[in-house]
């Protein structure tokens, strides 16, 4: 049995020399040298060998018999099975480890996969890898893609590319340090930040994720994109190429390079055909003025509009409308930002703070310049009121209202038909006590007025004097005689507490859009 068994272990030993010995198969001529002291053959003309279903071609080689290792010259060509097709200038083959250094215009061919091109080629047959440096180039039905080292795994056409890696196909241009790129699948994976430059010229900056190169979509995470208009940052990317439509999740941020103005949120979904963006999920806008103060706007859902006419460009924000500004704070359903003219147009039940005022109607807009609000625009059952330190409400009425403003606050309000007001004259006297001498402030009475047309002028931001055209009805109230019913006008609705502060508009801090 022991005999048996030494036999088998000789046997399977042979059995694997001979599957690892390289084999002449074919030379138009032989002849015998030495060099170092070690013989071997140099074969010259149609040079074959064979070592299993591995073929090599050559028009010279030195073959080292004893040592199991080939040194090709000429037009080298290697054919292994029926996938694996390499030529190049020169080879050497080691036999034993089965692995073919090759040098010099060598193309690496998997058929019907992948082309690979470069000067320095590793061939690891065991581990079915190619590998190059000093410079590759791996070419596709889809792609091209260059790097200064790579390998390519046969088994899975699995490439890997490395230092100063270069992507290109019809439709775009990638550049990084490290990606991966099955050539079977047609799947490129990013494995470090990688840059990718759409034939339109916008940009992409990718930390991982993978894009589908045949169907022209993917799932990217954090990174940045960029189109002619905005930059856009976020956690995760879901891209669809052909369809042109682009969304980002995660801390979402757009950045508009013509408005300086900040798009945040959770979620937001880019169609570039239609140049609409939709940014949703505690979604914000933060637009910066000359002065550093901020416009904040919140709301459900954002929508910008691109445009090459520039009427049609736009930013709309829908339900549930909030608005942040130091001097300006504001309440609406929806809301329309139009560059052009720079006009915010609010809709449904719109309320706006400004200082002590608070100004309603059936809509408002109002008109920038130098990215401060200039005019104020109260279309239909406009309403201005202002609470005093008595706890008595000023309040001005009309069909259609102008609120001026001077600075950060309303300079005068013009009132354009059905014009009504309230205000309380105050006054104030120094008393003496016995705790020293103080300020009291009292009403001296109630004028209120009926006009068609009226101006209102404000000082620091509080009602001063109102002037009335085409014969006013006025009266003057004193304290004593004014009665509750006569305090307010009618549609008065006083809506304080609703006013939003900083933290109700601001969900996440602007400074996350810098890179």
């Amino acid at each position: 049995m022991r005999s048996v068994l030494v036999l088998l272990l000789v046997f399977s030993s042979g059995m694997a020399l001979a599957q690892r010995q390289v084999k002449l198969k074919k030379a138009d001529n032989l002849f015998g040298a030495m060099k170092d002291g070690e013989r071997f053959d140099r074969v010259i003309g149609n040079v074959i060998f064979i070592q299993n279903n591995t073929t090599i071609y050559c028009d010279s080689a030195h073959f080292f018999k004893k040592q199991n290792r080939i040194e090709a010259f000429g037009q080298v060509h290697i054919t292994d099975g029926d996938s694996v097709d390499v030529v190049s200038r020169s080879l050497s083959y080691d036999g034993n480890k089965r692995i073919a250094y090759l040098r010099k215009n060598v193309v690496f061919t998997k058929k019907g996969i992948a082309t690979l091109y470069t000067d320095f080629l590793d061939y690891d047959r065991p581990k079915s890898e190619a590998r190059y440096f000093n410079g590759g180039r791996l070419v596709d039905s889809a792609n091209v893609l260059t790097s200064k080292k790579g390998y390519y795994d046969i088994r899975s056409n699995m490439a890997s590319f490395k230092t100063e890696v270069v992507g290109k196909n019809p439709d775009y241009t990638m550049e990084s340090d490290t990606l991966q790129y099955n050539s079977t699948t047609k799947i490129i994976y990013f494995r470090d930040h990688t840059t990718v430059t759409d034939k339109d010229g916008s940009t992409a900056i990718y930390k991982s994720g993978y894009y589908n190169t045949g169907l022209k979509a993917s799932t990217l995470n954090l990174g940045q994109m960029e189109t002619a208009e905005y930059k856009i940052k976020g956690d995760e990317y879901r891209i669809d190429e052909a369809r042109k439509h682009y969304r980002a999740k995660g801390r979402v941020v757009m950045t508009s390079k013509e408005e300086n103005m900040l798009i945040f949120g959770d979620d937001s979904f880019y169609d570039k055909q239609r140049g609409i963006s939709k940014v949703y999920g505690n979604a914000f806008v933060a637009k910066v003025g000359e002065d550093a103060d901020t416009l904040f706007i919140a709301a459900d859902t954002l929508v910008s509009i691109e445009s090459q006419d520039p009427h049609k460009k736009r930013l709309l924000a829908y339900h549930n409308v909030k608005i942040y500004k130091t001097d300006m704070q504001g309440l609406a359903d929806s809301l329309a930002y139009i560059a052009i003219d720079s006009t915010v147009h609010m809709y449904t039940q719109p309320i706006l703070w400004n200082s002590e005022n608070q100004m309603t109607a059936d809509s408002i807009y109002m008109v920038l310049r130098n990215k401060k609000i200039d005019r104020l625009y109260m279309i239909t059952n406009s309403f201005v009121a202002s609470q005093d330190s008595l706890k008595n409400f000023n309040q001005i009425k009309g069909r259609k209202m102008v609120a001026h403003f001077r600075g950060s606050q309303i300079g005068f309000v013009t009132v354009d038909g059905n014009g009504e007001s309230i205000y309380h004259a105050l006054q104030e006297k120094e008393v003496d006590t016995d705790k020293g001498k103080f300020l009291v402030t009292y009403t001296t009475g109630m004028n209120k007025m009926i006009c068609s047309n009226m101006r209102i002028n404000f000082l620091e931001g509080r009602v001063n004097n109102v002037s009335a055209y085409v014969q006013p009805d006025a009266t003057f109230t004193p304290p004593h005689e004014i009665k509750e019913a006569d305090r307010l006008l009618k549609g008065f609705n006083w809506k304080g507490d609703l006013r939003p502060l900083r933290q109700d508009v601001v969900k996440r801090s602007p400074n996350e859009a810098n890179p």
